[in-house]
């Protein structure tokens, strides 16, 4: 593989061959290494909620073993999944960064609002837990700003570095959080709030803010991932 121009170098060495990877591409390969853990996490819990909470903590070491195969055939076929890019214009990657700081920024947001304890899913393991419908911060203008924040991020990583494998994240992860967790997450919560998250989703968009939505009571996040979990 030929020497990148300019830029901070990591040097990596191989079995069989020694290749040079720019500080991006390192940045974009930990991102497609660790993206397995969103869905690997959020759609046994909210598919399977009954046996995930059966299991525990012991989800967190399940999960991390079904991960780290998976992040170990990343890393043997890291040259490869570098390899592939499209040179985007630099308005195109300054666009990407900034995609990529809105989605920084907005996943903190959310956060702030929920505590590092809730975000990481422990509320969800226990059974018997205080729950309430979380509308404060971000919730206020989407109902799943999580998996916003990911979309901007992922996009805007791919936007930026042109690494077509960032791309296919991207995609999947939209697809996976519109068409799987996002609806078995709303099923979950119209059986546990009934009309109350009714009424949440006729006032707020689901992924995309609009002007004009109809603003409602804050309610302080405790025991809550996000608006589409239980607080």
């Amino acid at each position: 593989m030929s020497k990148p121009k300019g830029g901070w170098q990591i040097v990596a060495k191989g079995c069989t061959m020694e290749y040079i990877m720019t500080i991006p591409d390192a940045f974009a390969l930990l991102v497609v290494t660790l993206w397995p853990i969103i869905p690997l996490w959020w759609i046994p819990v909210h598919g399977v909620n009954k046996l995930v909470k059966k299991l525990g903590f012991a989800m967190y070491p399940i999960i991390f073993v079904v991960w780290f195969f998976i992040a170990y055939l990343i890393y043997n076929n890291r040259a490869f999944l570098v390899e592939f890019r499209i040179d985007f214009p630099i308005i195109i990657r300054i666009t990407g960064i900034l995609f990529a700081f809105a989605g920084t920024f907005l996943q903190l947001w959310t956060l702030k609002v929920l505590t590092f304890r809730v975000i990481t899913g422990v509320p969800e393991l226990r059974n018997g837990a205080e729950v309430k419908l979380v509308t404060a911060g971000p919730f206020s203008r989407v109902r799943h700003p999580t998996y916003l924040s990911h979309t901007l991020f992922f996009t805007g990583i791919f936007l930026s570095t042109g690494i077509v494998a960032t791309g296919f994240v991207a995609l999947i992860d939209f697809c996976v959080a519109i068409m799987v967790i996002i609806p078995m997450e709303e099923n979950e919560l119209l059986r546990r709030f009934g009309d109350e998250y009714r009424h949440y989703m006729e006032r707020i968009p689901r992924f995309i803010p609009r002007r004009g939505a109809t603003k409602i009571n804050h309610t302080k996040a405790t025991n809550s991932r996000n608006s589409s979990k239980l607080a």
